[in-house]
């Protein structure tokens, strides 16, 4: 156990709750990477904290609870829920999600969070969008595609 990534990984959840998006960079490499099921694969500390920006944009109200982090000195693994209202559709999401992190010069270089997409669509968008298709590829790229078109529009900070 590393308990000096436990604590970074901890940092970053309790900055993400605040919002605090300087704190939330400073637990970042700057060539850290990003991966969910729905932005994929974002690189570069400046395009990850826009996309946490984005996030916190169109999440209403999140809270975020963080447990089970362990980490070594080169591998880290948290659960965390994401409560919030999903500003688009005014409806409530409680997300569980599976982190894994990896560290260089003790700072985050990979956060990957994993979560089940069907059962997310389904409460961030309702009927009949994410009950009927939340499982079908076509409307994981329109969300995906979405989700980028909204991160390159953000621009930089």
């Amino acid at each position: 156990m590393n308990d000096r990534h436990v604590a970074l990984i901890r940092a970053f959840y309790d900055a993400l709750s605040r919002a605090d998006l300087a704190a939330m960079e400073s637990c970042y490499h700057p060539e850290v990477s990003f991966g969910d099921p729905i932005f994929q694969e974002v690189e570069g500390r400046d395009r990850v904290m826009r996309m946490w920006r984005l996030q916190l944009g169109v999440r209403d109200g999140l809270r975020s609870d963080c447990r089970d982090v362990t980490a070594d000195d080169h591998t880290g693994t948290a659960h965390w829920t994401a409560r919030y209202t999903m500003a688009g559709t005014g409806r409530q999401v409680v997300n569980e999600i599976d982190a894994l992190f990896r560290f260089d010069d003790n700072l985050i270089v990979r956060h990957h969070d994993e979560f089940d997409f069907r059962h997310w669509s389904k409460m961030a968008l309702g009927r009949p969008h994410g009950l009927l298709f939340g499982w079908t590829p076509m409307w994981r790229k329109t969300i995906r595609d979405r989700a980028a078109q909204q991160l390159d529009a953000l621009g930089p900070a």
